[in-house]
């Protein structure tokens, strides 16, 4: 059983006035929101929301308001806004502030975006010397495995900030350990957690941290199924099983279904389908491709499974494929799938017919300098 240090972070905010950045995940074990905690504690002073804002009711990529927040009667100052300075704690919002805590539950993949506001909250409470202190979480699809590779100068964007793998295998108080640069940091560490465990073994209850991560299994094939998104297939928004379903009105699901299970992925199996989308890509239109099915968790290697995804759906029908332009998290001059690959040459390298082994060994050499950099922050054996 995982035991989060709350109590220990009550007594850390005493008589300090905090700004929370937090979401529906920033519970108690007993569902408590950590919000009602420190206004309990004379502590809470504002709040900031992240993208899909404070409460958790706003879709991806949708801009989040100000607002007062109705229970606690605090400001909530939005962190997701229309231009990347909105990212950022604003200086007018940090006055009589003594301290940001963060507490959201990430899922463990470069692309979520929570981290990245919680590097840009790092950086503002080191420029306004405030402390910044980080109520620790598991990272739910385990510490031990690393893949992808990293971000290249010049890719850098919200779904990008810091040189960190795809699938990092962090919680969120080793990254901000691994990003502080002259923050006066403070990591309140969990108890019982084990970097081989996933979400699962925890006894933690899943709150979906946002509208489209319903299940800890989603969040295990994200760190390779998001980089469809940055394609013009439907990775399954839009659905009750999004990253879990792909396809797109052009493709045969069944033929898909085979030339992935001749990759030999570990830990998935593939099942042919048809699904219509509510909404986002290919709306209210039947798409065929595959439904992954999970059998052995620990064996998933979940960017290999993205990459394999994205290959065989262009070689059935490259030319109904397209990469995505348009604007993508504040940055419309690449497109999307070089944002979140980190590189152009990944791109270049899947229209030039490289198998998906070539492709993921590409990133080997930058795993292993990541992997030697992050040693040195660990927290949790």
């Amino acid at each position: 059983m995982v035991r989060l240090g709350i109590p220990e972070l009550v007594l850390a905010v005493k008589g300090l006035r905090v700004g929370a950045i937090l979401n529906p995940t920033s519970v108690t074990p007993d569902l408590r929101h950590l919000a009602d905690v420190l206004q309990e504690a004379g502590a809470l002073a504002a709040l900031f929301g992240p993208e899909h804002g404070v409460r958790g009711d706003v879709q991806y990529l949708e801009e989040v308001e100000d607002a007062k927040d109705p229970r606690t009667g605090v400001p909530a100052h939005s962190l997701y806004g229309k231009d990347f300075q909105s990212l950022t704690p604003r200086d007018h919002q940090l006055e009589g502030l003594d301290a940001l805590v963060f507490d959201i539950q990430d899922v463990g993949s470069r692309y979520y975006t929570y981290l990245a506001t919680m590097g840009l909250a790092l950086q503002a409470a080191a420029k306004h010397k405030l402390r910044f202190i980080v109520l620790d979480r598991p990272n739910p699809i385990g510490g031990a495995a690393v893949e992808g590779g990293v971000i290249q100068p010049g890719f850098e964007s919200f779904v990008g900030l810091w040189p960190v793998c795809a699938r990092h295998g962090m919680t969120a108080g080793e990254y901000a350990r691994f990003i502080n640069r002259g923050a006066d940091l403070q990591v309140i560490e969990m108890r019982g957690w084990r970097r081989d465990q996933h979400f699962s073994e925890t006894g933690l209850p899943w709150v979906m941290p946002s509208p489209n991560m319903p299940t800890p299994e989603t969040a295990l094939v994200y760190p390779g199924m998001c980089l469809l998104e940055g394609t013009n297939l439907s990775e399954g928004r839009g659905t009750t099983r999004p990253f879990e379903l792909f396809g797109a009105p052009w493709l045969d699901g069944e033929q898909l279904a085979e030339a992935l299970r001749a990759e030999k992925l570990p830990g998935v199996r593939f099942r042919p389908c048809s699904f219509t989308p509510t909404w986002d890509k290919h709306a209210k239109v039947r798409c065929h491709g595959v439904q992954i099915h999970l059998h052995y968790a620990r064996g998933l290697d979940a960017v290999r499974l993205g990459v394999a995804c994205l290959v065989q759906a262009r070689a059935q029908n490259p030319a109904q494929f397209r990469w995505r332009t348009e604007r993508y998290e504040f940055v419309d001059d690449k497109p999307a799938i070089d944002l979140l690959a980190g590189s152009a040459q990944f791109r270049a390298q899947v229209e030039q017919g490289r198998s998906v082994a070539q492709l993921c060994a590409a990133w080997d050499a930058e795993r292993a300098a990541f992997l030697g950099a992050r040693e040195k922050v660990l927290l949790y054996a």
